[in-house]
């Protein structure tokens, strides 16, 4: 089975508030085995456009990654984040086929 991701871009207006959604969305994010990837850190934009902030998180399945989106649990944490910040997010099913060079 494919694991699942959700890959994030984020700018963030008001980091003070923004802690309070980090803190919030632990919950939902224990409850379905997500695993960040990439939370932050430096990069350097090669091609196109991007936010300040990067996210990517690892989940068992991709449907474990659309079920805690989709749960009440992020809901409420995706609540707290909305006032304070812009982003995108996309939620992908992993690739499981060979690899170059197999």
């Amino acid at each position: 089975m494919a694991r699942g991701y959700w890959i994030a871009s984020v700018d963030v207006h008001d980091p003070e508030a923004y802690r309070r959604y980090i803190a919030a969305n632990a919950v939902a994010f224990a409850k379905f085995g997500a695993r960040f990837l990439v939370r932050g850190g430096e990069s350097r934009l090669q091609e196109g456009s991007v936010r300040s902030r990067s996210v990517v998180l690892e989940f068992p399945s991709y449907q474990d990654a659309l079920d805690c989106y989709d749960s009440p649990e992020y809901q409420e944490a995706k609540a707290l984040r909305l006032p304070h910040s812009d982003g995108d997010l996309v939620i992908v099913e992993g690739y499981d086929g060979p690899q170059p060079g197999n």
